[in-house]
């Protein structure tokens, strides 16, 4: 019998036939090639009820949580890549406990593929870096070994389900790519000095301010203010009690009256309906009401993001005796801190950015101030909860909504609190779960970096000498003439150009340092690799595989006069496709350069390699902390599909294989004109010969619209020989 890695009891989600779903108390045995459950803990004998056999084609897909009962669930669904029908659902009600199963599956997952790749896994163990060897390793485009083992760091690695999201995305304010500083002892303090002022101190909590004027928002809106406090307690056990809406939430939030369930979108999203506690004259003011998409993630770094925006929702209407306030952006941000007296500690963040709506007092300067401070307050309240409870963990709870019409709507708030706690223990296996199987980007800060021990003992190198490695390596000796090429969204170098792109500077995206191993430094990029000739923005009824077949398209231009082709096609679901395809063009591949591996390797090596950097340096507040500017590796967090041609290589980029991209897109697409993107791609360096890294090529399109784009004809017969 093998090695039992891991057991215990865990619950076991599915579906029966007749379309309604289940859940088993099982106990689940993790051994090193297999999983498998049982009715009862296993003797001598016992066959399992289903096993699953792990190998390197697996995978651990967090599917979020799953309101059953009045309780969650988080769930997580083991399955082969190559056989997706052969799967196991299992979830646990404690998040801690899910994400240490998590951890162990994935880390069998792991020493499965280390028997396939031995020989690569030597020359690396073995700190053999020459360029032979490293050009031969190959890895499943699963993960990368270089990267994601992150020794000492609890982190979720391989992708992630963030959900699918609404129609409406959600805005995620903990994303600044402008923030002060970022590394080193200041890494926690996340707040930019340029957008947030601290405006006073109070209940032990900093209140900070938007300093940003935003000018499309009513002035009944209020600046976002966002407290930060510190609460003794795990990441966890904070997650838990703010997913909670049940009689809990009255022991810290001040504001809260009444809240429910509306609808369950998947593991990530769901519409909440939320009634406030503002004690603010209330013989005079109405109170307020909210309906809003609540969304949540967990990032590798072990912090937990709670995001808020409101929404409409057919079964949650206005009601009578409530005026219907709208949340522009809020939400919590829970991040770990390092323990102090053997007691854990977190930060919390709690933004607010509110309308109160009304037809007078939401003018009124005190009152808004009073309701969004009487919000931010509930950090006090979470650090006094864990200050005089012993800390644990509390199971989330959340009524479900029953009805929102006017008939159903309760006259006296004693008689709503009565049924609140009465709907908690209401079953809810009518609300079922649309779970997503799309996987989140991964991050740089999780990649392990190994290098050998000599190279530590000369680590003498600033990096400031890499940023001059970097520019005095130009991409090509002569310029490549451009003006024979054309796409059809044409090139414009001015700052107020429309429905155009440009190509911005390098030096404003970060890369890897020559001393990344030592320091995880990274350093402004220099001169780009290859040179963008054109750019088509394309749109169709069905998605577009294989743009280069388009007839006189820029690469069957750059074919003909013997230069190479880097083409990618940016693949935009929905009801009508759209892509925007970039053509980067160089005279020729360096023999035995990155680029040259990434360009004629396989495609686990390029999907463990293309990596992209995005910014929005221009658009809404909302718009620049949804995008980030995080890098991600391409491969791992969509579908990627490699073409390669006697001269070009093309990469369709599906986006809509991610539930994270969709997300994003679905706010991005919806306010594209009053945006000015920049995007990066480039190989990611792993090796000490590679660093530092260097641009592939580097884009900005500016207030893009969608009536501009073309339906293209692919000619099947086209060549680019």
């Amino acid at each position: 019998m093998s090695k039992v890695v891991s057991e215990g009891w865990l619950v076991r989600l599915g579906r029966r036939k007749i379309g309604r779903s289940f859940i088993h108390m099982r106990y689940f045995v993790l051994e090193a090639r297999v999983l498998a459950y049982y009715k009862k803990k296993p003797t001598d004998n016992m066959l399992p009820l289903k096993t699953l056999v792990i190998d390197g084609n697996c995978r651990v897909e967090d599917r979020g949580l799953k309101t059953h009962h009045g309780r969650m669930i988080y769930v997580l669904c083991v399955y082969n890549k190559k056989e997706k029908h052969h799967q196991i659902t299992m979830g646990a009600y404690h998040i801690q406990e899910a994400l240490n199963w998590k951890e162990k599956i994935e880390h069998v997952i792991d020493q499965q593929q280390d028997k396939l790749t031995a020989k690569s896994r030597k020359a690396f163990a073995s700190y053999d870096f020459d360029k032979d060897n490293l050009g031969n390793i190959s890895f499943s485009d699963q993960e990368s070994p270089l990267e994601e083992e992150e020794e000492n760091k609890p982190t979720l690695q391989r992708r992630t389900t963030i959900g699918n999201g609404p129609p409406e995305s959600v805005p995620d304010w903990t994303k600044e790519h402008d923030f002060g500083l970022l590394n080193g002892s200041n890494a926690s303090q996340i707040y930019s000095r340029k957008h947030w002022r601290l405006v006073r101190c109070q209940n032990g909590l900093r209140i900070f301010e938007e300093l940003l004027e935003i000018d499309y928002l009513p002035r009944s809106c209020t600046r976002a203010m966002k407290a930060v406090g510190v609460v003794d307690a795990t990441c966890e056990a904070i997650f838990g009690l703010v997913m909670s809406m049940d009689g809990t939430r009255f022991e810290w939030d001040c504001s809260f009256h009444y809240g429910s369930l509306v609808e369950e979108v998947d593991g990530h999203t769901a519409i909440l309906y939320h009634r406030l506690q503002l004690d603010w004259f209330p013989m005079v003011v109405w109170p307020r009401d909210l309906c809003y998409v609540r969304y949540w993630r967990r990032n590798d770094d072990g912090s937990y993001v709670v995001l808020f925006r409101s929404r409409k929702h057919a079964n949650c209407g206005p009601q009578p005796g409530f005026v219907r306030a709208h949340i522009e952006s809020g939400g919590f941000k829970i991040s770990p801190l390092k323990s102090r007296n053997g007691r854990s500690r977190s930060q919390v963040q709690h933004l607010m950015q509110i309308d109160l709506k009304g037809w007078g007092m939401n003018y009124v300067p005190s009152f808004q101030q009073h309701c969004l401070l009487h919000m931010l307050n509930s950090v006090a309240g979470l650090r006094e909860f864990f200050s005089q409870t012993d800390e644990s963990y509390k199971i989330p709870r959340i009524p479900v909504m029953l009805s929102m019409t006017p008939d159903a709507t309760l006259k006296k708030d004693r008689k709503l609190q009565e049924v609140d706690m009465q709907m908690i223990s209401m079953d809810q296996g009518n609300v079922e779960s649309r779970h997503s199987v799309m996987l989140d980007e991964d991050s740089d800060d999780d990649e392990d970096y190994q290098v050998p021990e000599a190279d530590q003992e000369a680590y003498t190198m600033n990096s400031d000498n890499d940023a001059k490695l970097t520019d005095k390596e130009p991409s090509n000796q002569i310029k490549i003439d451009l003006s024979c090429f054309s796409g059809n969204l044409c090139r414009e170098d001015n700052d107020k150009g429309r429905n155009c792109w440009t190509i911005p500077d390098g030096k404003s995206f970060k890369v890897r340092s020559k001393n990344f191993p030592y320091d995880k430094s990274k350093i402004p990029a220099g001169n780009l690799l290859m040179e963008l000739a054109a750019v088509d923005w394309l749109k169709n009824s069905k998605r577009m595989d294989h743009v280069v077949r388009r007839q006189g398209c820029a690469a069957q231009v750059a074919s003909e006069k013997g230069l190479f082709s880097l083409v990618i096609n940016l693949q935009i679901p929905g009801s009508t496709h759209y892509s925007m395809v970039f053509y980067f063009v160089t005279r020729h591949l360096i023999p035995g350069s990155l680029l040259q591996r990434f360009v004629d390797g396989d495609d686990e090596f390029r999907n463990s390699r293309f990596k992209l950097i995005p910014s929005v340096p221009k658009g809404s507040w909302i718009v620049r902390q949804s995008v980030g500017s995080t890098p991600c590796l391409l491969g791992k967090a969509v579908d990627c599909t490699y073409i390669r041609g006697p001269n070009y290589l093309e990469v369709d980029v599906d986006i809509g294989s991610s539930a994270v991209a969709n997300g994003v897109l679905g706010l991005v697409c919806g306010v594209i004109t009053t945006l000015v993107v920049d995007m990066a791609f480039l190989v990611q360096a792993n090796t000490s010969d590679e660093l530092p890294e260097q641009l592939i090529g580097a884009v900005r399109f500016s207030h893009i619209e969608l009536s501009s784009a073309i339906v293209p004809i692919l000619d099947d017969n086209s060549s680019t020989e």
